[in-house]
């Protein structure tokens, strides 16, 4: 009885001490480039600089466009061609400017779109500091061999919702990996929260599976919100992607997930940037289907 007094009354003292408030100081540290690159087959490559914020920042419309990583200079290589990138300007919103590099129209003979089964070099020169990173665009080996829906389960309690269901067949042989998007009605495609996955269980195989509706990154979800509404059009976006780009992706939303959890391990983004840089550069082989959902 001794014992387990002793015992209670230590978890007492545990429980009374973890009242106590923790002040942290977090260290500011020097932003870093943030480096969102891609090149997709048949489409033109894209690179997005921007510098890192603060982890407590409050970030608005303009702290955003002043982020932007301006005169930096940047060549893509396909092993056959070398192309030097343009700095472009959109002004989505008056006085609110974002900033992309792009193809220059105007040495369009060294330009090139990406193509499948191709690996690429980009190279990075921004205030003194080189970063480097290499992708590839692979085969296509996850097939979509149709798109269909059925009415969302009976719990949710909503007959306006369907299911996107994916019927899909994968080569045989480890190793291929994929990145999926959905496109509903004039919205931008937008991953979905867990939107990467290889084939360790469907090596080979064909299959059927649920499609989550793709969200942007820190909106509001509400119950049902991986369903789609009847009368929507979808379109589905699936892409194989090279290890690199996909251990970039699923440590990026194991983190997305876990933010705010006080039991979570901490993660390190696995990032292909060589250099002091965050972010990917990823090659994307898409491939589309379109589904029109009855009301």
């Amino acid at each position: 009885m001794k014992k387990r007094n002793c015992i209670l009354i230590g978890w007492l003292v545990l429980l009374t001490g973890c009242e106590k408030a923790v002040d942290l100081n977090l260290n500011a540290v020097a932003p870093k480039i943030v480096v969102e690159a891609t090149i997709e087959n048949d489409q033109p490559p894209q690179v997005i600089l921007t510098n890192s914020f603060q982890y407590f920042s409050a970030i608005n419309l303009t702290d955003l466009s002043n982020s932007f990583v301006r005169g930096a200079e940047i060549e893509i290589s396909n092993g056959r061609s070398t192309h030097r990138l343009k700095e472009y300007r959109l002004e989505p919103f008056p006085g609110i400017s974002l900033f992309y590099y792009g193809i220059d129209s105007s040495q369009l003979a060294s330009a090139f779109l990406g193509e499948l089964n191709t690996n690429y070099t980009l190279t990075i020169r921004s205030a003194g500091s080189v970063y480097t990173a290499q992708t590839k665009i692979p085969n296509i080996t996850r097939r979509i061999d149709s798109l269909y829906w059925k009415p969302a389960p009976a719990l949710l309690n909503d007959t306006s919702k369907v299911a996107l269901m994916f019927r899909g067949t994968d080569t045989p042989g480890l190793g291929d990996y994929i990145r999926y998007f959905t496109k509903q009605n004039r919205d931008p495609f937008y991953p979905g929260l867990n939107s990467v996955f290889d084939d360790q269980f469907i090596d080979g195989s064909s299959f059927d599976v649920q499609i989550e509706r793709g969200v942007p990154r820190g909106a509001g979800l509400s119950e049902g919100y991986s369903f789609f509404n009847r009368g929507d059009t979808v379109v589905f976006k699936l892409c194989n992607i090279d290890k690199a780009c996909f251990d970039f992706w699923r440590t990026m939303e194991f983190s997305y997930a876990s933010v705010g959890n006080p039991f979570s391990s901490p993660t390190r983004v696995i990032s292909n940037i060589q250099g002091e840089a965050l972010g990917y550069f990823g090659g994307y082989a898409a491939q589309y289907k379109q589904l029109i959902i009855p009301r």
